[in-house]
């Protein structure tokens, strides 16, 4: 498959992801999203060509993003339907939402690697975006602060995050860069 392909492809994926766990968590359904996180992760690093890149960035990038939006539960800021065992621990959906993201860093958005300024502008709005989104449209979340501080503040963790994540996968040893 040509790279642009791929691209689209991925891309396409994780929007399923997206909404399978945003949906499925509003409607009941709390598995349908890291179902299909599973099953897109499994396609990734069968065809996506990058196996051994996907993995070490997995290895940083999930456990962050799940830090990052339990700290968010933890604060009372964000309020995720279908919470969990530990309402201070970002439910299983929302790390699904996270694997199936980190897997279009070296893919979909494999360009924001070279830019960290786009990445970072693209971390400010994109999150507030969905996290407003699947707030608004879902009800898979809500703001336990007013919603523009809340939004503005997920938009600046996600700001740092992302040309972090990519400054840190820069880093990191990588003994296999082809294909894998």
């Amino acid at each position: 498959m040509r790279a642009g392909l791929r691209n689209l492809a991925n891309a396409a994926g994780f929007q399923i992801v997206w909404l399978a766990a945003v949906a499925g968590a509003a409607n009941g359904l709390p598995w349908a999203g890291p179902l299909a996180a599973l099953l897109f992760a499994a396609a990734v690093l069968a065809w996506g060509g990058q196996r051994t890149r996907d993995l070490r960035l997995l290895a940083v990038a999930l456990p962050l993003g799940i830090a990052i939006d339990s700290a968010f539960a933890a604060s009372g800021w964000l309020r995720y339907v279908e919470p969990g065992p530990l309402p201070w621990l970002a439910p299983a959906w929302i790390a699904a939402l996270w694997l199936g993201f980190t897997l279009t860093l070296n893919h979909s958005l494999a360009m924001l690697r070279q830019h960290a300024w786009l990445a970072a502008l693209f971390g400010l709005i994109g999150a507030p975006v969905a996290y407003w989104a699947a707030a608004a449209a879902f009800a898979a979340v809500s703001f336990g602060a007013p919603d523009l501080l809340v939004l503005s503040a997920v938009g600046m963790a996600w700001a740092l995050l992302l040309p972090a994540l990519y400054r840190i996968d820069r880093r990191v040893p990588n003994p296999r860069v082809a294909t894998t």
